[in-house]
């Protein structure tokens, strides 16, 4: 099997999870350039690189040679599907793929405005057997995104409004994701909404960070010219403003997804907490 985005956050707990239980499925891990070293893959000698580079789809049916299941993900850079996903699929059909696991986003089935909605209709069309992962908001946005104005500012700053949002654990999306993976007949056309049982606005979230860490952490919602200015002052591209604008500020207008109990029936237990997560990673935030 191949593990597209393998150095990302979800390919990487995707590998991890995949490494430490017993199966029967090679792993390659997909990445741009295979005589780079990868400090996340390095503690998996068992996993074999193997080049996959979205951007050259003149070499689709190369990397997929020899492959059976792909895990596939959409890099946040790319946003023309026809571009770049019609060619993957249809080089995955010509191989021969028999199921790819598609990491898409909760809600995606009502918004067509979205790559990950176009990416879903084009695999239901491709006669090529299917499983849909929705997750919901990722909490290791905090330690990602977010984790420089925690550092250096105390706050978040995003313009969410009192908007709510599902979470998930990326951890917990990486278990279920190797679930689908080696026992992918069990999961054919299926799609799953992946959240904990929880839905908080950034207020309430700060405040769980605020009390794991021991420090005031501050959730600061500017209008949207604001925190533009402030984003490309900090250099921050502009189609990854973009991005986190249509996160964070569109929601405020939507009525909040439901919660959804997949992961748990997946996982055969609760799903992680946003308190859990923050007692987990509280060395990512403590200077």
């Amino acid at each position: 099997m191949l593990i597209t985005g393998a150095t990302g956050n979800v390919g990487r707990e995707v590998i991890s999870t995949l490494s430490s239980i017993n199966h029967r499925h090679e792993i390659y891990a997909g990445v741009q350039d295979v005589q780079k070293r990868e400090p996340a893959l390095e503690q998996f000698p068992m996993v074999k690189r193997r080049e996959f580079d979205f951007d050259k789809t003149d070499q689709f049916q190369a990397y997929l040679e020899g492959i059976d299941l792909l895990f596939l993900l959409r890099p946040p850079h790319i946003s023309n599907v026809e571009k770049h996903f019609q060619p993957l699929i249809n080089a995955a059909k010509k191989i021969g793929i028999q199921h790819i696991t598609f990491l898409s986003v909760q809600g995606v089935e009502k918004s067509s405005i979205i790559p990950h909605h176009k990416i879903e209709k084009l695999l239901e069309q491709s006669g090529i057997a299917y499983t849909f992962l929705r997750p919901a908001y990722f909490m290791q946005n905090f330690n990602t995104t977010l984790k420089n104005d925690i550092l250096t500012r105390n706050r978040v700053y995003l313009p969410a409004g009192k908007a709510k949002f599902n979470l998930i654990d990326v951890k917990d999306v990486g278990e279920v994701a190797t679930k689908v993976l080696i026992n992918s007949s069990e999961h054919m056309y299926k799609a799953y909404d992946l959240t904990n049982a929880e839905q908080m606005d950034f207020e309430s979230m700060c405040a769980v960070l605020s009390k794991g860490i021991g420090r005031k952490i501050n959730f600061v919602s500017p209008n949207l010219l604001a925190f533009f200015l402030q984003k490309r002052k900090e250099g921050v591209p502009t189609p990854f403003i973009l991005v986190m604008v249509m996160l964070h500020y569109f929601p405020r207008f939507q009525k909040p997804l439901p919660t959804s109990d997949w992961a748990e029936k997946l996982l055969g237990r609760q799903s992680i907490s946003f308190e859990e997560f923050v007692d987990r990673e509280k060395a990512s935030w403590i200077y």
